[in-house]
């Protein structure tokens, strides 16, 4: 397929987005209808039949469901833990107990700590991500300074941690090595995390003369005290869901378990009633304290909260999976390939294009996926061991997928932290760093290794020998 019948849909889709999202003030689930059916319309021209065309879309968004088991999960965890008390004794004790000055540091680290012994973004995010979000807007700081500080943290986390689904995939489709893939992407990583928490700390010095015994603090501990049974033992339940991932439990059973826990707790702890307690975990638990505060905070959750999230996630995935089947995506990405004549190019095209993917096709598997396949010939001709291209696949793919509004990550994000992509990008800043940092190793040939250019050409399997 020539090229400009493939940017095609892209341009319609990005031109509608633009007009939808800034003039219009809507979301972005039209503007990706419209580019599906245009896509449609191409793919029908270049000689696919309507059921081809409707097989592909179902590609797509079978290769989402795993995602979209996880969003319901999510959407029940949240309503269970704030009907339980969970959320509001992790508030509590945060309020009392973090310094606000030095808070955008302290639940970045939290989230990098958990996310490296679970090896999930999605999990940390969906349980220790909503809290931090509660006790960062008590302290009166800025929900998208919160959201990126929770992002960077379980970002780092999960793209360093050996038991991470992103980690394991960008290694294996490239035969590389786990832990010489993940040592090597601590060149990039590690500094990325070293500036985040940098400028953390520079943020965090506006709110320095905020104290834990401020009269909004003072006031929000009071009325959580008066609004649920505030208890130690109850930090057990979401312990037990980080001990159970952490022990290889897979991430849909340990959220179930953590979602009874969490029933039970708004029954038996918080004294409700069953049918409140059911309520929390279909519509979402519902507070009214006279603070408006504490009643955004708290007033979350539930199963059809979550169907926003689930719309978009679908509707994404069929546009991406017309994309990707019909050899759009791979017209687009060939021509990236001829672009890159020198190692740094490569590395660089490689980074651009996971970018690229996580807009197009709306699912950072993609974005790790389609480049490693398109890219892994080049680099053995070029004789740059397998190791670099699966550190690049995970810097341009893995951590930029937060920033695309319409991706199932940044659709996450804003369903579970209720910040929109626009608003906490300038602050998730290892996500964005880390790819600079990336792209300048690979013109400069810092940390980039090499391997032997042979007669016969080596194979993947053989690099990752080497």
């Amino acid at each position: 397929m020539k090229l400009r019948w493939a940017v095609l849909p892209l341009l319609v889709m990005i031109g509608v987005m633009l007009v939808a999202i800034v003039r219009l003030e809507q979301g972005p689930h039209i503007p990706l209808i419209v580019g599906t059916a245009v896509a449609s319309l191409v793919a029908w021209r270049h000689g696919y039949k309507w059921k081809e065309i409707e097989e592909m879309m179902y590609k797509g968004i079978r290769l989402a469901l795993p995602a979209v088991v996880i969003i319901i999960l999510v959407g029940l965890t949240i309503g269970a833990w704030i009907g339980g008390g969970v959320v509001a004794t992790m508030i509590y004790y945060g309020l009392t107990i973090i310094s606000p000055a030095y808070f955008l540091v302290t639940i970045c680290i939290i989230c990098s700590v958990v996310a490296l012994s679970i090896g999930s973004s999605w999990s940390t995010m969906g349980t220790i991500g909503v809290a931090g979000m509660g006790i960062g807007l008590s302290m009166g700081i800025p929900a998208p300074m919160v959201a990126g500080a929770v992002i960077s943290g379980a970002y780092f986390g999960d793209k360093m941690s050996p038991l991470s689904d992103t980690t394991n995939l960008a290694a294996g489709l490239t035969h590389t090595n786990l832990f010489e893939h993940i040592r090597h992407m601590l060149y990039t990583t590690i500094p990325g995390l070293v500036i985040a928490l940098g400028a953390y700390w520079w943020l965090g010095r506006r709110f320095s003369e905020t104290t834990t015994d401020s009269s909004e603090i003072v006031q929000t501990l009071a009325i959580l005290q008066d609004s649920f049974v505030i208890s130690p033992w109850l930090l057990l339940i979401p312990l037990a869901v980080i001990v159970l991932v952490a022990r290889k439990v897979p991430a849909i059973p340990a959220l179930v378990i953590g979602i009874a826990l969490g029933f039970l707790a708004q029954v038996i702890v918080q004294g409700g009633t069953l049918a409140d307690s059911v309520g929390a975990l279909q519509s979402g638990y519902v507070i009214d304290t006279g603070n408006e505060l504490v009643d955004n905070l708290f007033s979350r959750g539930g199963l059809d909260a979550m169907m926003y999230t689930v719309s978009m996630t679908i509707v994404a995935m069929t546009f991406g999976g017309i994309l990707e089947y019909s050899g759009m995506l791979q017209s687009i990405m060939n021509q990236i390939v001829k672009l890159a004549k020198t190692a740094g190019s490569m590395i660089a095209s490689t980074i651009l294009a996971g970018i690229a993917t996580n807009a197009t096709c709306s699912e950072q598997y993609i974005s790790i996926v389609v480049p490693s396949r398109m890219f892994a010939g080049a680099y053995q001709k070029m004789g740059l061991h397998s190791k670099n291209l699966s550190r690049a696949l995970e810097d341009g793919g893995t951590l930029t997928s937060v920033f695309i509004p319409w991706n199932t990550c940044g659709v996450f994000i804003l369903g579970t932290l209720g910040v929109g992509a626009f608003e906490y990008a300038p602050y998730a800043i290892l996500n964005f760093i880390v790819p600079v940092i990336s792209i300048i190793y690979a013109f400069t040939g810092f940390t980039i290794e090499r391997i032997a250019v042979l007669s016969a050409e080596p194979s993947i399997e053989q690099q990752a020998a080497q």
